[in-house]
């Protein structure tokens, strides 16, 4: 299972659109993807460890990989890879 993590914060339109862009594409994966929205106010902690730093920013099995909205095709890219990686070595 590939886990797909978005940092928001409350009220920002940004990452409302980066939710709807990433939930699309984990949707084609069917099973093999699970995301989850991380509100960076109730989770601090976990967005520091991590290195977020603005919002939206999305980590992909606990590493960051993008630091603000990424371009559908660079998300899809980057989940693509992860997983053709998890179906090798799965």
């Amino acid at each position: 299972m590939i886990l797909i993590e978005i940092f928001s914060a409350p009220n920002c339109p940004r990452c409302a659109s980066a939710a709807v862009l990433l939930h699309s594409i984990v949707q084609e994966h069917g099973d093999l993807c699970q995301w989850r929205r991380v509100d960076v106010v109730e989770e601090i902690e976990y967005a520091v460890e991590l290195g977020v730093l603005a919002t939206p920013s999305i980590a992909i099995d606990g590493k960051l990989v993008f630091t603000s909205i990424p371009t559908e095709n660079a998300l899809r890219m980057a989940i693509d890879g992860h997983v053709r990686e998890h179906r090798c070595n799965g």
